[in-house]
């Protein structure tokens, strides 16, 4: 908790550390913008209709683009008819290499010429087998791909299981971004996150380690003048662990972490100055694929088969989620509007 503070710019207060009182009620006296993100448009025909959905019915406010994803073209057109925010969630772990020199004898591809994996490309990180020329070349080359599909510079962009935030790997793509003018980025940094007892060891390990990950990169996005919301929520509502009462809990818990102090919430100099917090609250709504339609080139994976797509939709697109950001002052919008 201490190092997410640091990050934030809090301070231990007392005995305690911000964050360990939380009111029942978030203050209304400023202004919560959320960034409601849709991950993974382009994965496949049925993704893209459910991001599409919610995002007509008010429940997502933004989403990033799999460039290499099965369906990529499609659904950079589907955005632009439905003016949808769009993003470039940067894959380097799932599918095929955008680059095509790359699909062989590459250090990004394995013998089938295809990415490593999530955990695959951490091993290889770790056993320093990952070469950053490579890793440059490929992000370089998603980020054209995606100008070709829209017609424009993304708006934002992350990385497809978080691997912009994986060591070295965070200074290359920190890099990229500056020399193509893109502002913005996710520090999935989620403030009470060990609080949350029904997310299971094995992806709370991977979790915080992600979350870990972060921390160590903020410093290397601020010199680059990278921005990010002031705060971010997603892994503790992701699939099956998403409800409306955890999303409501994960919003006031980190306002109230970031807030909190005393009797005077307002001790944030930024937020004092703007009277603005704003959040990004990551999800993953869709229909589930059904093989072998979908994928980044191997076909769809497990948890786009299953169910846990359709359920975040559902909940994303229930009024009574809707009528709790209205009741609490709550303004969707996408990364430009920040």
């Amino acid at each position: 908790m201490l190092q997410e503070m640091k990050v934030l710019g809090l301070k231990r207060l007392g005995h305690g550390v911000t964050g360990d009182i939380i009111p029942h009620r978030m203050p209304l006296d400023f202004t919560v913008k959320l960034v409601v993100t849709g991950d993974d448009f382009g994965y496949c025909p049925l993704r893209d209709q459910g991001i599409v959905e919610c995002f007509k019915a008010g429940a997502i406010s933004n989403c990033s683009l799999l460039v290499n994803g099965s369906s990529a073209a499609c659904a950079a057109e589907l955005a632009q008819r439905c003016n949808i925010p769009i993003g470039l969630h940067a894959n380097l772990s799932e599918g095929f290499p955008v680059c095509t020199e790359l699909r062989h004898n590459s250090s990004l591809v394995n013998s089938k010429g295809v990415f490593h994996g999530k955990m695959g490309i951490r091993k290889k990180l770790a056993q320093g087998l990952l070469n950053m020329s490579e890793v440059r070349q490929e992000l370089s080359a998603q980020i054209l791909l995606f100008r070709e599909m829209t017609g424009h510079n993304p708006q934002h962009m992350d990385g497809h299981q978080h691997i912009h935030v994986l060591p070295r790997i965070n200074e290359v793509f920190a890099q990229v971004l500056q020399e193509n003018e893109i502002c913005f980025t996710r520090i999935p940094v989620e403030l009470g996150l060990r609080k949350c007892d029904w997310i299971k060891e094995d992806l709370m390990t991977f979790y915080q380690g992600v979350k870990e990950d972060s921390i160590n990169t903020v410093e290397v996005f601020r010199s680059h003048g990278i921005r990010w919301p002031d705060l971010y929520i997603g892994l503790s509502t992701m699939g099956g662990n998403m409800s409306i009462s955890n999303i409501q809990r994960a919003i006031e818990y980190s306002i109230q972490s970031l807030l909190w102090k005393s009797s005077n919430y307002l001790h944030h100099p930024t937020l004092n100055s703007r009277h603005t917090l704003s959040i990004e609250l990551m999800t993953h709504p869709g229909y589930p694929s059904i093989p072998p339609v979908g994928g980044c080139g191997e076909g769809p994976d497990d948890f786009s088969q299953s169910e846990e797509r359709l359920h975040e939709m559902k909940v994303l697109k229930d009024p009574v989620l809707q009528d709790y950001y209205k009741e609490h002052g709550v303004q969707l919008c996408s990364f430009k509007e920040l």
